[in-house]
């Protein structure tokens, strides 16, 4: 375990510099794949920390008690189950009745549409909320059931809720790689070779991989997310061969590509330079542990600065928050699951917003103009970042959704899903529900797309 202990003169000195930390005792912690291991005590002084950091750091406040506790691959993320994207369920629909006439007449029946899907989800979950909006405005709402159950806390369901939203974060993401990527004039097709950490080994074929593989899953990576798993998957490098089973230009959906923007946004948003190295040999694992938590905080500043501000949204938060949604089995039978902090996950999954948070952020950016221009909202719709539906024809328009699930490890099968979708005629739809659907499981997203489309008059 390594201690380094921070005067407090220190602590005034940094915080007057372009880094800050808390005065209070870091220690690094490793994580291999399976299991936490010690590292060996190390003496460091304030002096050099400061000298290593601050440098290599600006406009980024630090909180030095959570660089103490960090966990780079901690253990409630082992085994956990995500959605697959559009590897998984329908990716065309097909109203059950026919429909007639020319396009631009065709509009959803909100009243039915809101009565078929309370229909279809209320004896099938623990509990969900949903809302629909149109420019902007609230049309519809639904809530039922639990939250949190009785035994649990007695939470019940409403659009204020915040829940872990899984891979719609990959939404968030893409919203805040676009937005940086246009500020700096940046292309999609640009390689990300030049902006990944300098100490990272690159494998074969990283020169290739573009933020456009990354933000539509064509990177030919295969990897967990967590800091040293992408590290390592970076070192090996990826295939171009047409024949092999992942490569770049196809499609494989990864949580891995959306963590890896996460450590991209720091860097080209100036927080942290790509050359810090911040210790050598034998305390490189320093390097991995700083960079974890420096480009975690980089990238939660620039999302909340940039993508929830514009939209009023405050609480967002990569930690689950005392009174947050908890998932379930179904039929409920055990206690909720408390996903935790995921921060370590950030980029393809993470974040905890409610309903109308959520909806919130989709309407800011779809017609807001604060988070980047509506144009610009519909080509990163239009080339698929973050999203797994892209543009899917429905008698009343083109629609797009993103899908997200995390299931706990456990034989419990205790499930968190949510669904956000851009739709045709202006509307916004979020559902979150805080459990499968039904027993046996349906795919949440065909249910509720079916629905849709079955209800477009």
């Amino acid at each position: 375990m390594l201690m380094m202990k921070l005067s407090r003169s220190f602590f005034f000195s940094l915080f007057t510099a372009a880094v800050v930390f808390a005065p209070a005792v870091l220690r690094a912690q490793r994580e291999t794949q399976a299991a936490r291991q010690n590292v060996s005590e190390a003496h460091v002084s304030a002096e050099d920390l400061h000298r290593a950091v601050a440098p290599q750091v600006k406009d980024l406040t630090i909180d030095e008690n959570r660089l103490r506790t960090h966990v780079m691959r901690p253990q409630h993320i082992i085994g956990v189950i995500s959605d697959r994207g559009r590897e998984e369920g329908k990716l065309e629909f097909v109203p059950k009745k026919g429909i007639f006439g020319p396009r631009v007449a065709h509009h959803l029946d909100v009243d039915a549409f809101t009565k078929a899907l309370h229909a279809a989800l209320k004896d099938q979950v623990a509990g969900y909320a949903m809302r629909l909006r149109q420019h902007g405005q609230t049309i519809e709402t639904l809530e039922w059931q639990w939250a949190q159950t009785p035994q649990d806390g007695s939470e019940g369901w409403n659009p204020d809720r915040l829940m872990h939203v899984a891979s719609v974060s990959k939404l968030i993401t893409a919203m805040a790689m676009t937005k940086l990527l246009n500020e700096k004039n940046i292309s999609y097709d640009a390689k990300i070779i030049n902006y990944l950490p300098t100490y990272w080994a690159k494998g074969s074929n990283i020169d290739k991989i573009t933020f456009r593989n990354l933000m539509t899953h064509t990177s030919g990576f295969t990897s967990d997310t967590d800091f040293e798993s992408m590290k390592a998957a970076v070192a090996a490098g990826v295939s171009t061969d047409p024949n092999a089973a992942d490569h770049v230009g196809h499609y494989h959906y990864e949580n891995m590509n959306f963590g890896l923007c996460r450590i991209l946004i720091p860097v080209i948003n100036g927080n942290i330079a790509k050359g810090a190295n911040f210790f050598p040999p034998p305390l490189t694992f320093l390097n991995d542990q700083l960079w974890d938590a420096i480009t975690i905080g980089g990238y939660n500043q620039y999302v909340q600065n940039k993508v929830f501000a514009p939209a009023g949204v405050t609480t967002a938060t990569l930690d689950h928050p005392g009174a947050g949604v908890l998932a379930y089995k179904f039929p409920v039978s055990t206690a909720g699951w408390n996903s935790g902090s995921l921060e370590s996950v950030s980029g393809g999954a993470g974040w905890h917003l409610s309903v109308d948070q959520l909806l919130g952020v989709m309407g800011t950016f779809r017609r807001g103009g604060s988070i980047m221009s509506p144009t610009a909202a519909q080509t990163m719709l239009d080339n698929g970042f973050g999203i797994d539906l892209v543009g899917v024809s429905t008698p009343a328009g083109k629609l797009y959704n993103k899908n997200g699930l995390w299931h706990d490890a456990s034989v419990n099968g205790r499930t968190e899903q949510s669904l956000a979708y851009f739709l045709p005629e202006d509307m916004e739809l979020v559902v979150l529900a805080n459990s499968p659907i039904g027993n046996p499981e349906q795919f949440f997203r065909n249910v509720v797309t079916q629905i849709y489309v079955d209800n477009i008059k």
